[in-house]
């Protein structure tokens, strides 16, 4: 149906860390004239909402070092070398950052993060029947976990208190399918 009006000539890695890989590719743009596209590859990565039996949902809080400020967001991350399978990754995630198990999973597909840049697709997951398990922190995280309402998980998301793209998306996912069972 749509065909790739770009044509990549030669590609190059410009840096690499363990988490991401910045690529330069030499293209032909749209317009026929050559040009350089800059990508950062990552791993996949994950988002739940985790919801508990009294309808309050985990938020974590962190300091965003790129930010420079305090965020708050679902519990999110990415894959491993090698995972392909999302949702025990989301299960890794939901247990490091906010110690919580989940019995019952519901995939809630994908979004894509920063796709101007950046080749990260997050799966995000809808996870209820949740137990308490020991948090993991990874060295880089100091996480602040609490539980609020569902209703009012949706109220920050759309006000501006959390402004994480995959958190907004996934909050405002699980409120449209819960008007849609109501409907």
């Amino acid at each position: 149906m749509y065909q790739n009006p770009w044509k990549t000539l030669t590609s190059r890695t410009a840096y690499e860390n363990a988490w991401l890989r910045v690529r330069e590719d030499q293209v032909i743009r749209p317009d026929g004239n050559p040009g350089i596209y800059g990508v950062i590859e990552i791993r996949p990565s994950v988002g739940v909402v985790a919801l508990n039996e009294r309808d309050e949902m985990v938020l974590v809080g962190q300091w965003r070092y790129v930010l420079n400020r305090y965020s708050w967001e679902i519990p999110r991350g990415g894959s491993h070398a090698g995972e392909t399978d999302m949702q025990k990754v989301a299960k890794r995630e939901l247990a490091e950052e906010a110690g919580v198990h989940a019995s019952h999973w519901h995939s809630m597909g994908t979004v894509d993060v920063g796709n101007g840049v950046l080749d990260d697709v997050q799966s995000l997951f809808l996870a209820t029947e949740l137990s308490a398990t020991n948090t993991n922190f990874d060295a880089e995280e100091d996480i602040t976990i609490v539980w609020k309402p569902f209703d009012e998980a949706v109220t920050m998301a759309m006000d501006g208190t959390i402004t994480e793209v995959c958190s907004i998306a996934a909050i405002l996912r699980v409120a449209m399918l819960r008007q849609q069972k109501k409907a």
